[in-house]
């Protein structure tokens, strides 16, 4: 049950006006369901009735609709984790290897960005760094979104490209890594006591695309929890001081998370799959040369559309996932 707080919270209140708009969606896609199941019972029964095999593709493709739409409503209850319905933050951190892991940090990039416009969600991105010759060395992002948190934390870990190298003159095959954090954008209330002796506060210029004063200000914010060596950094809002409120809530809920992972068995709730982060622990592959192929190593989920994947395609790995790591729970 809800403190009577959170009714006069603003954040609280989106969030139940979420909430209200996904219960909503559901009972209308329950409705659409059960219609497009009633339609095609009369198409076979017309079929039969009037001996026509040439109603055969349509009763098909009418019945792999439903299907699939009955799929993305079971994968939907797999949603059920405590923090499943924030919103998600992810940060983008480019490994060993210059040019070729930044560019292949934009591409994730692009590709998580694309995934979230095809949900509907929206993205804010909240600390951006250039590569020193192209892509990304690192972006820190908001995916706003109901469920956002509950798709994304299987995307939490490292991430393998293998390709011929746009930047190799000699055309040679390069292997990159990337590392993804993912955590939920808990709200700012959280209860985490945090000793300002404890944190060191470092301001900087504005850069990238997230800037909203680029290179104008140092409105720009870096939190470093000495303790902990957690790091977290915002720069997309207006003024330091608001820049500062949402690295303190970036922090808290890492914190938060930390607290809850040295008590809990809920583990997995929060963090995903439990791996170290370090390169040799991947937890995808994605391999455009000498064959193409994505392949996820937890699940064994994998597809040869490469193409596909990269501009967003990610909605086989994320529910293999979520099926995968609700059979091991139990």
């Amino acid at each position: 049950m809800e403190s009577p707080d959170f009714w006069n919270d603003a954040e609280g209140a989106q969030r139940l006006t979420r909430e209200c708009k996904g219960l909503k969606d559901d009972v209308e896609t329950c409705r659409a369901l059960t219609t497009k199941y009633e339609d095609i019972e009369v198409l076979i029964e017309m079929g039969y009735e009037e001996n026509d095999p040439e109603m055969i593709p349509e009763i098909r493709q009418e019945l792999d609709e439903l299907i699939l739409g009955l799929e993305n409503i079971r994968i939907k209850t797999l949603l059920s984790g405590e923090y499943d319905g924030y919103n998600a933050i992810l940060k983008l951190n480019a490994g060993a290897g210059g040019t070729e892991s930044c560019d292949w940090a934009s591409m994730l990039y692009r590709m998580y960005t694309r995934w979230a416009e095809k949900k509907g969600f929206s993205i804010e991105v909240l600390d951006y760094l250039d590569g020193d010759e192209a892509g990304i060395k690192s972006v820190t992002f908001q995916v706003n979104g109901e469920n956002a948190y509950g798709y994304l934390k299987s995307e939490k870990g490292v991430h393998r490209l293998v390709r011929i190298s746009p930047f190799n003159a000699q055309g040679k095959r390069q292997t990159s890594f990337v590392s993804l954090d993912v955590m939920p954008d808990i709200e700012d209330d959280v209860d985490v006591e945090i000793n300002d002796d404890d944190l060191r506060i470092d301001t900087y210029r504005s850069s990238g695309a997230g800037g909203q004063h680029i290179n104008k200000t140092s409105s720009a914010i870096r939190i470093t929890h000495i303790p902990t060596g957690i790091v977290v950094q915002c720069q997309n809002e207006r003024s330091q001081f608001q820049n500062k409120d949402k690295a303190m809530q970036m922090l808290k809920a890492k914190l938060y998370m930390l607290q809850k992972e040295a008590n809990a068995e809920k583990l997995s709730d929060i963090r995903g799959e439990v791996t170290e982060i370090g390169w040799g622990n991947q937890i995808r592959s994605y391999v455009m040369q000498p064959y193409t192929m994505v392949k996820d190593h937890r699940t064994n989920a994998e597809t040869g559309n490469v193409d596909a994947v990269l501009d967003g395609a990610l909605d086989l790995f994320i529910n293999e996932y979520l099926k995968w790591n609700a059979v091991k729970e139990d």
